[in-house]
């Protein structure tokens, strides 16, 4: 799609990025994307939670790459819709001149990440319409932003359930992965089934029912393989809520997701 071309949006059926937009309070989506977020969240109330402490760990992570580890580029595949505190705002809050490329396969996402996903001038943000599904593309196409001979923060949040074939998952973070320069990370979060699993049983039938595409439920054991030759950081794959909480020394309760954060050696 050109710059020039109005991008083509599927406004009967729900989205994976806009029905997250929804959990999270956001107003970009359409009406079948909160009539299947109702739906949804009837069987399983907590889907809000999940969305919000998803976005919040993201956060917590990237501030992490960039303060800490020295991460100046960033490529985040399943961008969703453009929110506050996104990739860019955090990384480049700490270290300008970073670079960012978004990706995402639905046009509404590029359409308006293209007009509010601009960072500073001393970095570059890049936007790019792709499935992960192409991890080869995807890679081609992020090499015009970013030096893949240098170290890569690679976030991949909430995206990988979307490819419900176990091997075909864990094939394609492998090869994404495999294209970075050693001392690169990987920051992946995904939905559980661990608190309640009848109700996210339930609430992933009512989004395919509703049209949204399916999702393949991981344990935090499947979601932990995902991170096989890398180095995790503490804590190691835990309830997503749980990574590094910024709220009082109790902790805040656990959600139905677990995330990580793997260091390439």
């Amino acid at each position: 799609m050109s710059a020039n071309e109005s991008p083509k949006i599927d406004t009967s059926r729900p989205h994976p990025a806009r029905l997250w937009n929804y959990w999270i309070g956001g107003k970009d989506h359409y009406a079948i994307d909160q009539q299947v977020g109702d739906q949804v969240a009837k069987v399983f109330p907590s889907v809000r939670d999940v969305a919000r402490h998803s976005r919040l760990a993201l956060g917590r992570m990237v501030r992490h790459l960039a303060a800490e580890e020295g991460v100046r580029q960033f490529l985040d595949v399943g961008t969703g819709l453009p929110t506050r505190d996104s990739v860019h705002e955090v990384a480049q809050r700490v270290a300008p001149e970073s670079r960012v490329v978004y990706v995402d396969n639905d046009p509404l996402v590029l359409a308006h990440a293209r007009a509010l996903l601009v960072g500073r001038p001393e970095g570059r943000t890049d936007h790019v319409e792709c499935d992960v599904r192409d991890p080869d593309r995807l890679l081609a196409e992020a090499a015009r932003t970013l030096d893949l001979t240098r170290p890569v923060g690679l976030i991949m949040f909430g995206i990988m359930g979307n490819v419900v074939d176990d091997d075909e998952a864990y094939a394609i973070v492998r090869r994404l992965v495999g294209a970075l320069a050693p001392g690169s990370f990987l920051a992946l979060n995904d939905g559980t089934g661990v608190l309640d699993a009848k109700g996210r049983k339930a609430a992933v039938r009512r989004a395919v029912e509703g049209g949204s595409t399916p999702y393949a439920v991981r344990t935090p054991e499947q979601i932990a393989a995902f991170f096989t030759g890398l180095e995790l950081l503490e804590p190691g794959v835990v309830s997503t809520s749980r990574w590094r909480p910024e709220a009082a020394p109790s902790g805040p309760p656990a959600v139905d997701a677990a995330c990580g954060l793997g260091r390439k050696p």
